[in-house]
């Protein structure tokens, strides 16, 4: 069978003020600002995107920084926790950088033999960091966070679940997702070659709080698969197991179909090309305010609206 998913493309939140949102993941997690541009479907609400050197896929974390917006609620039928990969040997370092910041974190915690930390950004969104020697993806090399110690790319995502027998059943029989582990009703699922990046745990959470959407909430999270091609026969195949996923929409960056699983979770699958340096210089990825084609006759309109990026997280060390 054809490989059509490789494993996570990118997690897309909800955030707060767009400052903040810029200082915590490129100022205190040392992630690259690959794209600033706007919400297609919004634009005057910003969306960043955060990831690796190149913004490859499996590392690309983005948000839509909303301003004043009420903070949302952990629960059943969401995204809980975004996972990060980095060196087991990097541990106590992320402690003492999350202390420096007054970043209160849980952890040292064990999972599946793994370590891992857990705290939340600035909005409240769930973000853990998993220490592992298996990654051997390179870290971004950004002067700030020692490259021995830097995030590499998403580790895993947990999807909290008031009921997990039909969200199993869509990753392993229509995903191609495989059971790999089990403990404390938490499943884990493994996507193409596995690995940090293809993780997928399910938490079954019958007894959760209703999720709600706001600040720090996850919007959707997204699979990679390699092609066009690819990302139409999973289109059919969704459609023949029950689904309604969307017509394809350029995203320019990618192309995608969205539709629901059964606990409510909006997921996408995204394709792995063209990626991010099709319109501006892999030095300068993220500097410059990229619109898409369609939005370029009102680019003043829209620049004006937008709040003002004042820095790219430098300030904060």
């Amino acid at each position: 069978m054809n490989t059509l998913i490789n494993g996570i493309h990118h997690v897309t939140a909800l955030a707060g003020d767009a400052q903040r949102n810029v200082d915590f993941y490129t100022g205190v997690l040392g992630l690259r600002m690959v794209k600033k541009t706007i919400n297609f479907d919004a634009p005057d609400v910003y969306h960043f995107y955060y990831g690796d050197e190149t913004g490859t896929p499996g590392s690309i974390i983005t948000f839509f920084p909303y301003g004043d917006i009420p903070r949302g609620r952990k629960g059943g039928g969401q995204l809980t926790y975004t996972a990060f990969s980095v060196p087991t040997a990097s541990l106590s370092y992320w402690m003492d950088r999350l202390a420096e910041y007054n970043i209160p974190y849980a952890g040292p915690n064990k999972r599946f033999n793994e370590t891992y930390l857990r705290f939340e950004d600035y909005d409240g969104m769930g973000v853990e960091l998993v220490a592992n020697n298996e990654d051997k993806r390179p870290g971004w090399e950004n002067g700030k966070i020692p490259v021995e110690y830097a995030v590499k790319g998403f580790h895993s995502a947990t999807l909290n679940e008031f009921r997990v027998d039909k969200t199993i059943a869509l990753l392993t029989e229509t995903m191609q997702h495989r059971l790999v582990a089990e403990e404390a009703d938490r499943f884990r699922f493994v996507a193409g070659n596995g690995g940090p990046g293809t993780y997928i745990d399910v938490q079954h959470a019958p007894n959760d709080v209703r999720a709600l959407q706001g600040a720090g909430s996850v919007h959707h999270i997204a699979f990679a698969t390699d092609n066009d091609e690819t990302q139409l026969t999973i289109q059919e195949n969704l459609r023949e197991a029950g689904f309604s996923p969307t017509p394809v929409l350029d995203r320019n960056y990618f192309h995608s179909i969205y539709f629901r699983e059964p606990g409510g979770i909006l997921f996408e699958v995204a394709t792995n090309p063209p990626g991010f340096a099709i319109d501006e210089p892999l030095a300068t990825l993220g500097q410059e305010l990229k619109l898409p084609e369609w939005y370029e006759p009102r680019r003043s309109q829209i620049e004006s609206a937008l709040p003002k990026i004042t820095s790219l997280g430098n300030a904060l060390d």
